[in-house]
């Protein structure tokens, strides 16, 4: 019998450099002054678009996987799950190095001043979980049913990540993307809601 595409051996190496070619792009538009007047700001929220994208990308896996009856697509969910978190922290990072100079009293200060930023942090706090509890051992540890359950938390993380966005959007009167994204989480929970509904 034939082996499914996606069940290569390659598949997961491949999906790995996909996942990185975002980062390493940034990261030679950064090194080449690709990024425009303001680079540290390009490269802030470059990294934050990619991870909430990696983000909506991990929901749609069990969609995409029952619609088109593909079971082996369950295999890269992990692995997008992780690479967004990655995103996601590098996101952090880059804002508490290049816009507060690794000042904690400064991203402190800034968190509670700004409400976008303060709901960025909720989301990675959330997220931060997700990503350590991601492991075989943890699934053993906590057990199928918690596991699942404290996993459903990356629809709220979603949620917080594109209420971030459009927050951060609205002061420059730029709301297209942030409406896709929120209409894209809209539909993927939807889905998810009229799946459970339908299996009952």
């Amino acid at each position: 019998m034939k082996r499914p595409l996606l069940l290569h051996p390659a598949v997961k190496p491949l999906a790995h450099a996909l996942c990185a070619l975002p980062l390493l792009g940034l990261v030679a538009a950064l090194l080449t002054q690709g990024l425009g007047a303001n680079p540290a700001e390009a490269l802030i929220r470059g990294l934050g678009d990619w991870g909430l994208r990696g983000l909506l990308l991990t929901l749609a896996i069990t969609p995409l996987r029952v619609t088109f009856h593909q079971p082996a697509l369950l295999r890269l969910r992990r692995l997008l799950g992780l690479w967004s978190f990655a995103y996601v922290a590098l996101h952090l990072t880059a804002y508490a190095w290049f816009d507060q100079g690794l000042v904690l009293q400064d991203i402190v200060r800034d968190v509670l001043k700004r409400p976008f930023i303060l709901v960025g942090m909720l989301a990675f706090l959330l997220m931060l979980p997700l990503a350590l509890t991601s492991v075989n051992a943890a699934v053993r540890a906590l057990g199928g049913r918690r596991w699942q359950a404290l996993h459903r938390l990356v629809y709220g993380v979603a949620a917080l990540g594109c209420l971030h966005f459009w927050w951060m959007r609205s002061a420059k009167n730029n709301l297209a993307d942030p409406f896709f994204y929120a209409a894209l989480l809209a539909l993927l929970l939807g889905w998810r809601l009229w799946h459970r509904w339908r299996q009952r």
